[in-house]
């Protein structure tokens, strides 16, 4: 498995692949503050982000680009498309996970005023954060959606997903069959990083994670 390096050009190999590609930078991840599904574009490093990834998926040829329809995924979704001609289809179920009370709070609030709901979580017991979503029910709307458009690939299709670190998480977690309370040792992706999703004789694997940039810091990965 490959944490880091660019994309070699050409196509993959034999079998299907998924890439799950997180949006750029937008400035609440710079301030760790929860985005959730507040619609906050992107900066001007994030729209940098988006063209230099953009480039390098190019180079693997993408058949089929499906995007949550929040702008941050949006506009990174429409520079590749930009590049490779291709129409992105916008589904709300790709959104990042709803978090009620706690979108628009700094990690620092969330740990002071929701300390213990804070560390339940990250145990991976089942927590509705801020009164929000399960990230089972994230699962639920956003993995249906990434199936139903890799089954329509060819052969050796490629199909590129544009989402959120905390539902590219659960996404991966759900067709790789790890239990939810597992799904957090997945790790987090850097802001317009991605993972590489492959068609295996057993299911899908991963077959990269958070590549596309040496080491970065990730800066608020559940949005």
């Amino acid at each position: 498995m490959s944490a880091t390096g660019e994309v070699a050009a050409g196509r993959p190999g034999r079998g299907r692949r998924v890439i799950l590609w997180r949006h750029g930078q937008t400035s609440w991840n710079v301030e760790r503050r929860f985005q959730g599904s507040t619609d906050v574009p992107l900066t001007e490093a994030g729209i940098s982000q988006a063209r230099r990834a953009a480039r390098l998926l190019a180079g693997l040829k993408p058949d089929v680009i499906i995007a949550s329809d929040l702008q941050r995924a949006a506009h990174t979704a429409a520079e590749l498309a930009t590049l490779t001609g291709l129409e992105v289809m916008h589904d709300e179920a790709l959104r990042e996970t709803y978090a009620g009370v706690w979108q628009g709070l700094t990690h620092e609030e969330i740990i002071t005023w929701y300390g213990e709901e804070y560390a339940a979580w990250k145990r991976g017991e089942p927590v509705r954060r801020g009164g929000g979503e399960l990230e089972t029910e994230v699962a639920d709307r956003a993995a249906p959606v990434v199936l139903r458009h890799a089954e329509k690939l060819p052969e050796d299709g490629t199909l590129v997903v544009v989402s959120h670190g905390g539902t590219i998480r659960t996404t991966i977690g759900r067709l790789l069959g790890l239990e939810p309370k597992h799904w957090e040792s997945l790790g987090g992706l850097t802001n317009c990083c991605w993972s590489v999703l492959g068609e295996g004789a057993r299911g899908w694997r991963l077959l990269e994670h958070n590549a596309g940039t040496l080491p970065e810091p990730v800066l608020g990965d559940d949005d």
